[in-house]
């Protein structure tokens, strides 16, 4: 009998300090491959945190695995991809779309070497998955905030990263890019890899996503949107003063 895979994924007891502040508390839960699961919370809750904290980007306590592999560096998490939300981006910075794309290629680069012609091919097939081919010219600056989101996330393609974290990759992009992203996410599950999103939108939650996570400091809630967004994980998550039909 084949032994079960190991899950993409395994965060066991992950808690994070800033200086005297507990910004995640002993958060413990497993992902498999080719799942699409929405982190949810209110702002200051953790997720940003969280998903920062399992790419390896902020110190930790507790233990995370990938397919098994228990994580000790920032190196051993380079099939992850991080994509922060607009705020955390510098819009000046001097790179254009199609730089950024192929800077994911740079895991595979040994020390000096620059990219030859697969890996421009890699960022080029990037930007088009994600919509922004004719965009490779135009500095990062130019493009909208929905757009920026798509750049970066064409940047993890071309890293060939199988678990990719997005820090509310959602936000303010309107409804028909959003309905895009998601069927691109949809598809980019299907084709295994595996998917952690924070939003802040319940609605979108409930109806595109089939795992939700609820933090707030602590992970409350972990299910499908019914069980993990009821009334008694939302007053848990958000407060008494969010309604559970918002």
């Amino acid at each position: 009998m084949t032994p079960a895979a190991p899950p993409a994924l395994r965060a066991d007891g992950v808690t994070v300090h800033y200086g005297t502040h507990l910004a995640l508390h002993e958060v413990s839960f497993e992902v498999g491959a080719g799942e699409l699961v929405a982190v949810i919370g209110p702002n200051g809750a953790g997720k940003s945190t969280l998903l920062r904290a399992l790419c390896g980007l902020v110190a930790h306590r507790g233990a995370v695995e990938l397919a098994g592999h228990r994580c000790h560096h920032r190196r051993d998490r380079m099939g992850t991809a991080y994509i922060p939300q607009r705020a955390d981006i510098d819009h000046g910075f001097p790179i254009t779309v199609g730089q950024l794309a192929l800077a994911g290629r740079r895991r595979f680069l040994r020390t000096g070497q620059r990219p030859g012609r697969e890996h421009r091919r890699a960022a080029e097939t990037a930007l088009r998955r994600v919509g922004l081919a004719a965009e490779a010219d135009r500095p990062l600056g130019a493009l909208s905030g929905g757009q920026v989101q798509r750049a970066f996330l064409a940047r993890a393609l071309a890293q060939e990263a199988r678990l990719l974290f997005l820090d509310e990759a959602l936000s303010g992009v309107d409804q028909p890019r959003t309905e895009a992203m998601l069927d691109l996410f949809e598809a980019l599950r299907r084709d295994g890899a595996t998917l952690l999103v924070a939003t802040h939108d319940l609605a979108l939650a409930r109806r595109r996503f089939a795992r939700c996570l609820a933090i707030n400091t602590r992970l409350v809630a972990d299910g499908p949107p019914a069980r993990a967004l009821d009334n008694a994980a939302l007053e848990a998550t958000f407060g008494s003063a969010l309604s559970p039909t918002r």
